[in-house]
């Protein structure tokens, strides 16, 4: 619930700033707050203002007005990062005379 609240506070103070950004650079900024409020499992999609769907979380406007950032969740991915890797055990013996 608070990333809603978190979200919607954004929102909120975006959209009449951000009106006249370039779309990357503010999608950028928008997911830079995001990740440093530990928001996680997220997409941030650029579309033209007239497809957005009432049920669409809007986050931002650009171009003027003329495109839309919207936020949506994504599912959590349990697969290991690339650069983990599983060590095998190593066996110790001792030889004992």
């Amino acid at each position: 619930m608070q990333s809603r609240l978190t979200i919607s506070i954004f929102l909120l103070a975006s959209l009449a700033a951000y009106a006249a950004k370039p779309c990357q650079e503010l999608k950028d900024e928008i997911a830079k707050k995001l990740d440093d409020r530990a928001i996680r499992f997220y997409s941030l999609e650029i579309v033209p203002s007239e497809n957005v769907k009432d049920e669409a979380k809007v986050v931002g406007t650009c171009d003027g007005g003329k495109k839309t950032i919207m936020y949506s969740r994504t599912p959590a991915t349990t697969s290991k990062p690339a650069n983990a890797s599983i060590a095998p055990a190593q066996s110790k013996t001792s030889a004992q005379h």
